[in-house]
């Protein structure tokens, strides 16, 4: 309804406007070629209206005639352009989908309707990569190097096109060009890092974490983990030979993760050898409270060498409660118990962890106990086949690997920070058959409780 106001009151207006320029009083003469007119001077300046629109609309079909060809070749290159956008849609669509060869087909008709986009060529390189036709994708990756906007997306299809085919060093060349470009490029950036730690390059693996970015909180806590562990590298290694520099690695490692297990052990180490048994003791109970290691409670115990096992299970006691909270702490001081013959703390220690399912260390100790102070050879034999079908205890574990001691990198992928503290996955539930009793021993056990065990049945 108000639209219709609008109109009604506009063309009214219109209406008055013209008839009062048509009502205006005089005459016009106009003179040409012998003939004259003298129209009214309202009806001559409504005439020139008229006539100013009249040219105006024939100038605009004019014009519209004249730039037609012009207009239906843009129409034609912007039908083409649309077609070749849904085409490149559509195949990296099906590229992620699986289906390749569809992919690669869209992507030449991509291509042909949008010769200049670089991406319909890395479309059909990526293709190619995945029907495992490396010559025609290798020859895509390397007409879209000399585009500076294509040239990270082409180094890292060579990359993984390297790979795949097995080929290391070019694939490291590849990943060290893109570095080069982009130094921050994650893909890049981690395969030169794993290269370096590979070969033990810890001081320049060690500047490349130092300068990698970190905004999130996430992203910090990755970097001092890398820090740390680069650290604890560097420690493992100097520790035989320099072992000042070792134990300034160490701390590091502890500044930047102060319960990273390994370096503690490190530095505990250092300062036992160096005969700075305080220092060494006060490093490994900060840091058994915050983790409970084993291995951390035994070189505590172990901090003033040549000590007798009765002075290594007070010591023991100092640094774990009573009853143990843990299961580590129970191993660790039934273990010292059992070294002093203090065979009912010993019992005492594991009460609450032999009960229901125990894992082998517990199962190996509660043989010892049950020979040592009773003599009871079929409980403990009993305690021995236990253990064989028991759960295995946490070790240093990396790709199904176990390990005595933590190692920096994977034996089997060279993968840094890959050993982890936990039961080993394959052997949580493996059953095997029973070997001899000599060779059921684990490591908590002493070759002479494992001899005794090893008797025969009466």
């Amino acid at each position: 309804m108000i639209r219709l106001a609008y109109w009604i009151i506009l063309s009214l207006l219109v209406t008055a406007g013209i008839a009062w320029l048509i009502s205006l009083p005089g005459t016009l003469t106009l003179e040409f070629m012998g003939f004259r007119m003298q129209p009214r001077l309202g009806i001559a300046a409504f005439l020139v209206l008229a006539a100013i629109v009249a040219i105006i609309f024939l100038w605009g079909i004019l014009r519209r005639l004249i730039a037609a060809p012009h207009y239906l070749a843009r129409r034609a290159r912007d039908r083409r352009k649309d077609l070749g956008f849904v085409a490149l849609s559509d195949g990296f669509i099906a590229l992620q989908a699986g289906d390749a060869a569809r992919a690669r087909l869209l992507a030449r008709e991509a291509r042909a309707n949008l010769p200049a986009n670089a991406a319909a060529q890395l479309l059909e390189a990526r293709a190619d990569l995945a029907l495992g036709d490396m010559h025609s994708a290798r020859e895509h990756y390397r007409s879209l190097i000399s585009n500076r906007k294509t040239a990270l997306a082409a180094l890292s299809g060579l990359y993984d096109q390297a790979r795949a085919q097995g080929r290391t060093d070019a694939a490291l060349t590849f990943a060290q060009k893109a570095a080069e470009m982009a130094p921050h490029t994650p893909w890049a950036s981690e395969a030169v890092f794993d290269d370096l730690t590979r070969k033990g390059n810890w001081d320049e693996a060690l500047a490349m974490v130092a300068a990698e970015p970190a905004i999130s909180r996430e992203e910090k806590m990755r970097k001092r983990r890398r820090q740390a562990v680069v650290e604890a590298a560097r420690a493992k290694l100097a520790e035989p030979t320099e072992p000042l520099a070792a134990l300034d690695h160490a701390l590091a490692a502890l500044k930047l993760q102060p319960d990273f297990v390994p370096a503690a052990l490190i530095a505990a180490r250092i300062h036992i050898n160096r005969g700075e048994a305080r220092k060494a003791m006060s490093l490994l109970r900060r840091v058994w409270r915050a983790t409970s290691h084993p291995d951390i409670a035994t070189l505590f115990a172990n901090a003033v060498p040549g000590v007798s096992a009765v002075d290594r299970l007070k010591r023991i006691r100092e640094l774990v409660d009573t009853p143990p909270q843990n299961k580590s702490g129970a191993v660790v001081l039934a273990r010292a118990a059992i070294d002093a013959y203090e065979w009912s703390a010993a019992r005492e220690a594991l009460a609450n962890y032999a009960g229901n399912n125990p894992s082998q260390a517990v199962c190996m100790m509660m043989a010892e106990i049950e020979d040592g102070e009773n003599g009871d050879q079929g409980k403990a034999r009993e305690w021995v086949n236990r253990a064989v079908r028991a759960p295995r205890d946490p070790v240093w574990t990396a790709d199904g690997i176990t390990a005595e001691e933590w190692e920096p990198l994977s034996p089997v992928t060279g993968r840094l920070d890959a050993f982890e503290w936990r039961v080993p996955v394959s052997a949580v539930a493996t059953r095997v058959a029973e070997p001899p009793l000599a060779t059921a021993r684990s490591p908590e056990t002493s070759p002479a409780a494992a001899a005794s065990l090893a008797l025969p049945e009466n």
